[in-house]
C-alpha cells in the first residue's frame, strides 16, 4: 500500500479538497505538489502507526506556513476554520508545527528532557507536552524524509543535519520512523 492508498484520516477527501480550494494542488513542491506531498506525509504517519490526529495534523501540516516552506493556505486569523474541519487536537499539532522557530527549536530537541519552543509568529517560548512533542517529531521526520526522497540537493544539503536531530531524538520517534530515517539517512 501505498501513502497514496491511505484514506484512514477522518473525512481526507474533505480535507484535501479543502486544501484544493486553497490552491494546495497548484503549488509547487518537491515530488510534484504540496497537496501530494501532504498525502505521502499522512501516509507516512499512517504507516508509522500515528494517532488520527497526528495524521491529520500531517495532511494539514503547511496550512500556516513552515519556518522551511513560508506558503501559507491560511492566516493564523483563519484558525478556526481549521479547528472546524480537523478538530482541536490536529489543529493545535498543525499550529504547533507551523509556528517552530527551527534554528531556535532543532539543536534543543533530543539535548534537553522538556525543550523550550520558540513560536516564530510570535517570539514566545513554551514546553510543550511530551505527546505534543512526540507528535511534533514524527510530523518533523515524516515531513522531511518526503521532502528530501523527491529532492537530491535537498537531501545532499540537509540530510547530515537532519540526521544528527533523528539520532538524538531517535527515543520519542515512533519505532517506523527510526527504521525509516536510518533506510533514508543512514544509521
Amino acid at each position: 500500500m501505498t501513502p497514496s492508498d491511505h484514506r484512514s484520516v477522518p473525512a481526507q477527501d474533505r480535507i484535501e479538497d479543502f486544501l484544493r480550494a486553497r490552491g494546495a494542488d497548484r503549488i509547487p513542491h518537491p515530488g510534484g505538489t504540496l497537496l501530494a506531498h501532504l498525502v505521502r506525509v499522512a501516509g507516512l504517519l499512517a504507516d508509522w502507526g500515528c494517532d488520527p490526529a497526528v495524521r491529520t495534523a500531517g495532511l494539514c501540516h503547511a496550512a500556516y506556513g513552515t519556518d522551511g516552506f513560508d506558503h501559507a493556505l491560511l492566516g493564523l486569523d483563519q484558525r478556526a476554520a481549521l479547528v472546524e474541519l480537523v478538530g482541536h487536537r490536529a489543529e493545535a499539532l498543525v499550529h504547533l508545527y507551523a509556528s517552530c522557530d527551527r534554528a531556535a527549536v532543532y539543536p534543543r530537541l533530543g539535548v534537553v528532557e522538556q525543550p523550550l519552543f520558540r513560536d516564530r509568529f510570535t517570539g514566545r517560548e513554551h514546553t510543550p507536552p511530551e505527546d505534543d512533542l512526540r507528535a511534533f517529531l514524527a510530523l518533523t521526520a515524516a515531513n522531511e524524509l518526503d521532502v528530501l526522497a523527491h529532492n537530491a540537493d535537498l537531501a545532499a544539503r540537509y540530510g547530515p543535519g537532519l540526521r544528527l536531530l533523528f539520532t538524538r531524538t531517535r527515543p520519542l520517534l515512533p519505532p517506523a520512523a527510526r527504521q525509516a530515517c536510518a533506510d533514508l539517512l543512514g544509521a
